[in-house]
């Protein structure tokens, strides 16, 4: 269900369970974990293109495999991946075309390059969920789109467009669909034939004031997580969704 190629120094990844929106599952996780493990160790790789399969990048987590995994406390490989993604010493490039909810929106924070069809489609749905925002985005969103766009995207959790995500600093640029990922190919090839100490040290210069800021958040971010996993609000909101109803908070 993740597919992994290396050519032209550039490892992609390819998010590929179409039959579900690319929903994600933990073993999903560990595979893009171990990924970008063997990418930062691998000399011949310089550059990782993530890209989802057919017209989406993903649906964010399969939640009922997440809810199973987090009740037997085997949800570790999602933040196993998202903990890897700060660090990260090479360049991270992504191709989002269709729906990017969730991790699929917030990840995108914390690429290098981001090119989005002008379908694409993004979503921050964690507190009509019960929940919190995940991977530092309740730090990096209002940095880069200031405070009150990114309130409108995370208290509402509504989808928004390509266009928004560009001008929120989420996205690159807006490519046409059928170039999209030839285009991100494209970019991830010119990065991978840079000088590679210039690239890592550069981009090292730009993120090395919000490493621990981005630490700290994504420790806070996960504790409060796991006690909203647990509160009546996000069961309400579980319980809706598998029932295909519109949630009730009026009793919280």
């Amino acid at each position: 269900m993740i597919k992994t190629e290396t050519r032209d120094r550039v490892l992609r990844i390819e998010i590929a369970r179409p039959e579900k929106k690319n929903a994600l599952t933990q073993e999903m996780y560990r595979a893009m974990a171990d990924a970008l493990a063997a990418a930062e160790a691998d000399g011949a790789v310089r550059a990782i293109l993530i890209h989802g399969a057919r017209d989406c990048f993903t649906a964010g987590n399969d939640l009922r495999d997440f809810l199973d995994r987090s009740a037997s406390g085997g949800a570790s490989a999602a933040f196993r991946f998202i903990s890897a993604l700060p660090t990260l010493a090479k360049p991270l490039i992504a191709a989002v075309g269709g729906p990017a909810v969730g991790i699929g929106t917030t990840l995108l924070l914390h690429c290098d390059l981001v090119y989005a069809s002008p379908g694409a489609r993004f979503q921050l749905p964690f507190v009509p969920l019960g929940l919190v925002p995940e991977a530092a985005s309740s730090l990096l969103l209002p940095m880069v789109a200031g405070y009150q766009r990114a309130a409108e995207l995370l208290l509402l959790g509504q989808p928004f467009p390509a266009e928004k995500a560009l001008a929120a600093g989420i996205v690159t640029e807006i490519v046409p669909e059928d170039k999209l990922l030839d285009h991100a190919r494209a970019a991830a090839a010119a990065v991978a034939a840079l000088p590679p100490a210039s690239v890592r040290l550069t981009k090292q210069l730009m993120k090395r004031q919000l490493a621990a800021p981005i630490a700290a958040q994504m420790e806070e971010e996960g504790r409060l997580f796991a006690e909203r996993l647990q509160s009546g609000e996000a069961k309400e909101a579980m319980t809706a969704f598998f029932e295909k109803r519109k949630p009730d908070f009026s009793r919280f």
